[in-house]
């Protein structure tokens, strides 16, 4: 990758934030996790806790971990990149395109809430309903996911520490992924929400520091008219090839158009076969996951809009400023391709200071990231292969124990893809064009197991790999008809991408309707383990009878079991890490015997009410309306318009910062004045 004028900083500050930081957060969750096993009746000895925290994260935690899971590398590098390679159109189509992804995953959380409460990964629910065979199937898909998001967050941030620092790539590939694993062992779920709200924090405040420098103090730039003057400099010494005009300030942008389909696939990928994000919905309360993935999809909108309006144009304006790391050349393609466009605009707002903030950024998105996906692979480990697979009757602190060692194997696994991809001069706008083409095919189907009773087994089956190979199929062959030739940058093209991934998605999609309507067959099993198991994950009580289990959502599941209640008791305030009550035929940990109740029907029928009427409203205005009138209308902004583009980005992320930030505190005060006074209680 070529750093000319970019690498501003020294190995020491580079090797300092990756490995020194990491540090510093094994160290906060070692003593936050210590504080909540000492004084909170949660302990990490259990593993539902270590796994799914207890299901107990109230709703601004839960949407600030959302917003952290959902900020990779990416979210601040490519809607950089977008907005530097398409205009003003890359963060608004960057942003409502993730951001119904997480809207629409509320719909999926409802269902986990009210029709599988007892689950802890999404393969455990599609083996109660469709048998070991799929089972496997969706596990793959799962560790695909988790395996190509994790080389998203893992490849870019180490391309680009490398890039800012000089850092060796393949050295920071694996510091980056192993400093994380070691807090993410020591605290397990809850540890990465702690984590997660302290990396949102930082990246706030430095997106703050570079929106007043490009909008307010910077002698470059300093205001937004003075930045749309820029900008109209850029687009015409530097036309984009598609654009009205070859403007930056046009959303008449095919390539945008073409790249807001990309990410479209991508993002349903990313977020529905995401164990992360059904780790989130798992350890919400049930009353208010629904709120918690709503107000962090606004939250979370904040960014890439807010972010990449201000750091991808002005990288476009400040081209021309002597300031400027490659002065006076633009960024060259390989640099633009790795993401080097928002960093080369902090270090010329900034200089060095902007490129260690920047660097300091990028590490607390990547890391945070990360930290979700690690323990979302050791979950599917954990639960998925050993407690399925290996050991059906293991105890708590074996879950632990075997979670820990999940983490550690995907932390070394993970390093290593990175490395290969890394050899293979794959960067991180190649991983997330044709992300989609790879998974996309499974993404619908997995959704349709809850959302849709009348999925089949067949269809459930058949499916995801139906769409893989026809993706591939439609993505090797237009490459080969447009480009000529097939590698790594003409596969990487997002227009040659984009027949791949609406391919994979779209025939995912279309097989799973068309197998359910003709093949309607569904899995039944009168085995008395697996329909124990199966009534575990509905939230029925004791292990039943062996009768087959019925589908997601009637109402018999919730009485099948109605004889069998579980004998709880109340825990003492210092609950042991194996305390252990009996429910029915089984013994499991009393915090998850408390926590597996189907959520009340009245609730999910307000809950569902809420998800759909804003999905619908957010697909009309951000999807629909907005962005294509403003694509069909051919308009270059004006500067009034313009100037009122960027306050509203940037008041956008004020809402987010709220959200993020302001909100987790109020609602965890009584938790936080708790700890407070046991801690100063047992010094005095």
């Amino acid at each position: 990758m070529a750093t000319d004028g970019v690498l501003v900083l020294s190995n020491g500050v580079g090797y300092g934030i990756v490995v020194g930081i990491g540090a510093f957060f094994a160290l906060l969750m070692l003593a936050i996790t210590y504080l909540q096993n000492c004084y909170t009746s949660y302990s990490t000895h259990q593993a539902e806790e270590f796994n799914t925290a207890s299901r107990s994260v109230k709703p601004g935690l839960i949407a600030a971990g959302i917003v952290s899971s959902w900020t990779w590398s990416a979210t601040l590098l490519t809607s950089s990149t977008f907005a530097y390679t398409y205009g003003i159109s890359g963060p608004m189509w960057y942003g409502a395109m993730g951001t119904w992804q997480i809207l629409l995953f509320a719909l999926i959380a409802i269902k986990i809430k009210s029709s599988a409460p007892g689950a802890h990964t999404f393969p455990e629910i599609v083996l109660a309903r469709h048998g070991k065979i799929a089972h496997l199937t969706y596990l793959f898909y799962g560790w695909a996911t988790n395996m190509l998001v994790g080389a998203c967050l893992v490849l870019g941030g180490s391309q680009v520490v490398g890039a800012l620092s000089g850092v060796n790539v393949y050295a920071a590939c694996f510091l980056i992924p192993l400093v994380v694993a070691a807090y993410v062992i020591v605290g397990g779920l809850r540890s990465t929400f702690i984590a997660d709200y302290t990396h949102t924090v930082i990246l706030f405040i430095s997106i703050f520091v570079f929106g007043f420098s490009i909008y307010s103090t910077n002698p470059s730039v300093g205001s937004p008219s003075r930045f749309y003057d820029l900008l109209i400099k850029a687009s015409a010494n530097m036309p984009i090839d598609g654009n009205h005009e070859g403007s930056y300030l046009t959303f008449k942008s095919n390539g945008g158009l073409v790249f807001a389909v990309d990410l479209f696939v991508a993002g349903f990928s990313t977020v529905w076969l995401d164990q992360a994000y059904w780790q989130r919905a798992i350890a919400s309360r049930p009353e208010t996951s629904v709120k918690a993935y709503i107000f962090g999809g606004i939250a979370w909108y904040g960014i890439p809009f807010g972010f990449a309006t201000a750091m991808g144009l002005g990288c476009a304006a400040l081209t021309s400023a002597d300031s400027f790391p490659t002065y006076p050349n633009a960024l060259s393609p390989a640099q633009v391709g790795a993401g080097l466009s928002s960093p080369a605009t902090a270090i010329a707002l900034l200089g060095k200071g902007g490129a260690g903030l920047m660097l300091l950024l990028l590490f607390m998105a990547v890391t945070s990231s990360t930290s979700a996906e690690l323990i979302a692979v050791s979950s599917l480990l954990t639960f998925d292969v050993y407690k399925t697979y290996i050991k059906p009757r293991a105890t708590s602190s074996e879950l632990v124990r075997v979670s820990h060692y999940g983490i550690i194997l995907y932390a070394l696994v993970l390093a290593a893809f990175c490395c290969i991809l890394n050899a293979a001069s794959i960067n991180l706008t190649w991983l997330l064009t044709v992300l989609g083409i790879i998974v996309g095919g499974a993404s619908m189907p997995v959704g349709f197991i809850l959302l849709w009773s009348r999925m089949s087994t067949i269809a459930v089956l058949l499916s995801p790999w139906i769409g893989f190979f026809s993706g591939l199929i439609a993505w090797f062959v237009v490459t080969h008809l447009r480009s000529g030739v097939i590698n790594v940058e003409t596969t990487g093209d997002a227009t040659n991408a984009v027949a791949g991934n609406v391919t994979s998605w779209g025939t995912g999609l279309v097989t799973a309707v068309l197998l359910s309507f003709c093949v309607p067959w569904k899995f039944e099993c009168v085995d008395e383990e697996h329909v124990a198991r199966a009534n575990k994950i509905n939230g029925v009580s004791g292990t039943g009878t062996a009768t087959p289990v019925l589908p997601v959502g009637e109402k018999e599941n919730a009485e099948a079991g109605a004889d069998k209640e579980i004998q709880a008791i109340e825990p003492p305030s210092d609950v042991l890490p194996d305390t252990l009550v009996k429910t029915g035929n089984e013994v499991v940990d009393f915090l998850e015997a408390s926590h597996i109740e189907p959520m009340d029907p009245a609730e999910v029928k307000r809950a569902t009410r809420l998800a759909v009427g804003f999905n619908s409203l957010f697909l009309v205005v951000a999807i629909l309306f907005v962005p294509f009138l403003l694509f069909g209308g051919e308009w270059i902004f004006p500067r009034k318009m313009f100037v009122g583009w960027c306050v509203v980005s940037f008041m956008w992320v004020w809402c987010s910062m709220i959200i993020c930030v302001i909100w987790p505190v109020v609602e965890s005060w009584g938790t936080i004045w708790r700890i407070a006074r046991g801690v100063v209680g047992s010094g005095g």
